[in-house]
C-alpha cells in the first residue's frame, strides 16, 4: 500500500537527486582567453591566458601553440594564477612572428573532469 508519506519521501528523494546530478557533470569550460579566439593582435603576446568556468589542476593542465608553418612554438610550463584558480597562464618562450596560430588546450578541473579544445588567433 502506498501511503502519502511514502509518496512524499520518494518525490523529495527524486527532486534532491535531480538537483544534485548537474553538479556531478560539471566540467571546466573555456570562458575567456587572451589573445581572444579569432582575434588579430598587433604584437606578440608574452603569454596565453586561459580562463575557465571552474578551478583547474595545474599539474594536469596545459596548452600547445602551433605556428603558421605548423611548427610547435616553445613555451614555459603552464601555471595556475593562485589568486584565481580558474586561470591558466602559459608563458611563451619566443616572440611570435606575423601569422595565424592555433592553441590547443587541455585541463583537469578540481573535481577530476578532463576537457580540451582549440582556437586560433593571428599576429599582425
Amino acid at each position: 500500500m502506498v501511503t502519502p508519506a511514502r509518496t512524499l519521501r520518494f518525490t523529495l528523494l527524486f527532486l534532491a537527486s535531480a538537483l544534485a546530478t548537474p553538479a556531478a557533470w560539471a566540467h571546466a569550460h573555456l570562458t575567456h582567453q587572451f589573445p581572444a579566439a579569432d582575434a588579430e593582435v598587433n604584437a606578440s603576446p608574452q603569454a596565453l591566458t586561459l580562463n575557465f568556468s571552474e578551478g583547474i589542476e595545474p599539474g594536469f593542465s596545459g596548452a600547445t601553440i602551433t605556428g603558421p608553418k605548423q611548427e610547435e612554438i616553445k613555451t614555459h610550463p603552464a601555471k595556475r594564477n593562485e589568486q584565481d584558480k580558474t586561470q591558466l597562464i602559459v608563458p611563451l618562450d619566443e616572440t611570435l612572428k606575423p601569422g595565424k596560430y592555433q592553441v590547443r588546450w587541455h585541463v583537469v578541473s578540481v573535481d577530476g573532469h578532463k576537457t580540451k579544445g582549440q582556437y586560433t588567433f593571428s599576429v599582425k
